[in-house]
């Protein structure tokens, strides 16, 4: 069975838009907003894991999408921030397009298939040139977040 995206997806954790306007105030702006649930324990640890990973390459996927993410023992359990800047961001992706939505990814260490269906799963949706389009000029938090737990649930109907 797929991973169930709409476990994880949380309208409070999703911001449109993004204050942030750079690639670095982008992902601690989403990392501050993961660390207020009760999911991340350790905060510190789980922004420092997130920075050592978007150090080995950059997490910017292509097409637009950015999916940082980090795996730790200071997360309970597998939680999801995404954000839209006002403005695409330079952030070094690996098709050298600015991004125009970041999925933050936070996950237990000991939880790495979910992790990477999880992954999997936001990429997979991510994929649909339409559901980009959608998704990158939704225009408010709940429009976005109501676009993907849409997609969730009918992918699984």
């Amino acid at each position: 069975m797929a991973f169930d995206l709409n476990s994880i997806l949380k309208p409070e954790l999703i911001k449109v838009p993004l204050d942030g306007d750079t690639k670095r105030t982008a992902i601690d702006e989403l990392c501050d907003l993961v660390c207020t649930s009760s999911s991340v324990t350790d905060a510190e640890n789980f922004r420092k894991t997130v920075w050592e990973r978007e150090g080995q390459r950059s997490t910017g996927i292509g097409e637009g999408l950015a999916i940082p993410h980090g795996k730790c023992p200071g997360v309970r359990e597998i939680t999801m921030a995404i954000g839209i800047p006002s403005e695409p961001l330079e952030f070094d992706a690996i098709d050298g397009e600015r991004v125009r939505m970041i999925v933050l990814l936070a996950s237990p260490a000991d939880r790495i298939a979910d992790h990477i269906q999880a992954l999997g799963r936001i990429s997979k949706f991510m994929s649909d040139p339409s559901v980009r389009s959608r998704a990158y000029s939704a225009d408010s938090s709940q429009d976005l977040f109501q676009l993907l737990a849409g997609l969730d649930a009918a992918a699984r109907a």
